[in-house]
């Protein structure tokens, strides 16, 4: 009798800890299957009259959301590339949408769409074309824009200065950075005035201290008749970068003209930001991680962890017993990147028999 009750008992537990393997695994594929890229606010219309077709209308807000979705992720050039695809092939990378905000206005149809692109169809899509994409991560960042005046050896900070004025005036929802412009301190703009002559060369440190950001951008632009001599130092993620731009027969009080400078400008910072958050695809590194089963929350804190990291294409469950759960990740980058976002997460690895694992 001893020996059936200790059966029964031993079959509880195995049914209890089955169950439990397979919530997790139905709850890794919830999160895989949520492992998209959404693209929101798409305003869709048309004219509301006899050969009208909604579906026609879905269709090139599809497009506008999958150009938009590209513009976030891959740098300009990269872009470029891609120059056509079907709505057949983008309707295929789409995992779910919604319509909102539908509405006719003198005869005109108006609404609102959210996309959810499949981020694993995404990424094979720019892989077949050699792109590798960017993480979108949207950061805010200190803007010095400083005009020079080279005909009157004039500097302008604040007042009289049209890129300061109006940096901020449009913003694309499919752009990263937002840019923080310095407060109007006329102690900043004398310490830049006496400094003139090395302008280039002066590290803005005093200035720049004063806000609680890391990334900063100071931008001179020498203005010299209707010629535009831009120099950019671009520091994202603790890496400076020098970029120059020269522009001839502008008229900087003329809207287009200045809108032109003000686009390169930002698609030029946009693309630095990208290139310091790629994905190389082309890493496929195979990495184990073991978990003790029992520990219930910290299961299902990894798994979304996982499942939220860019860098990570995919990961499984390798095996799992009643001790432990062993998954495999395929992940997009070097072990040392992987580790240092881990331990961000406050996940302590350790490495055991070529397995890492969660303590």
């Amino acid at each position: 009798m001893q020996i059936i009750n200790k059966i029964l008992k031993l079959f509880k537990v195995y049914i209890i800890f089955i169950s439990f393997v397979l919530f997790i695994i139905i709850f890794s594929t919830t999160y895989l299957q949520a492992n998209t890229f959404k693209v929101a606010d798409i305003e869709i219309s048309s004219p509301f009259e006899l050969n009208f077709k909604k579906n026609s209308v879905i269709d090139k807000g599809f497009r506008t959301s999958f150009l938009n979705l590209l513009t976030m992720i891959t740098t300009s050039g990269d872009k470029n590339k891609i120059n056509k695809i079907s709505i057949k092939e983008i309707k295929n990378m789409i995992d779910s949408f919604t319509i909102s905000d539908e509405k006719f206005v003198n005869n005109e149809y108006f609404a609102k769409l959210e996309t959810s692109f499949n981020k694993k169809k995404i990424l094979d899509f720019l892989e077949t074309r050699s792109i590798f994409p960017s993480t979108p991560i949207k950061n805010k960042v200190l803007l010095l824009p400083i005009l020079v005046d080279t005909e009157t050896e004039n500097i302008y900070l604040f007042n009289n200065n049209i890129f300061y004025n109006n940096w901020n005036n449009s913003k694309e929802n499919f752009q990263l950075l937002e840019y923080l412009l310095p407060n109007e301190d006329l102690e900043d703009l004398k310490n830049i005035q006496r400094r003139s002559s090395s302008i280039e060369t002066y590290d803005f440190i005093n200035l720049i201290k004063k806000y609680d950001l890391k990334d900063y951008i100071v931008t001179i632009i020498y203005k010299e008749k209707d010629n535009i001599k831009i120099l950019s130092k671009i520091n994202l993620n603790n890496s400076l970068k020098i970029n120059n731009q020269k522009y001839s027969k502008i008229n900087l009080n003329d809207e287009n003209d200045f809108k032109k400078i003000l686009e390169n400008l930002k698609n030029v910072y946009e693309d630095q930001w990208k290139k310091n958050n790629q994905i190389n695809t082309s890493i496929k590194l195979p990495l184990n991680i073991s978990i003790d089963s029992k520990e219930y929350d910290k299961i299902m804190r990894l798994e979304e962890t996982l499942n939220n990291f860019d860098l990570i294409s995919d990961f499984y469950i390798l095996k799992f017993d009643n001790k432990n759960i062993k998954y495999r990740i395929i992940f997009n980058g070097s072990p040392k990147t992987f580790l240092n976002y881990m331990s961000k997460k406050y996940f302590n690895l350790t490495m055991e028999n070529n397995v890492w694992t969660v303590k």
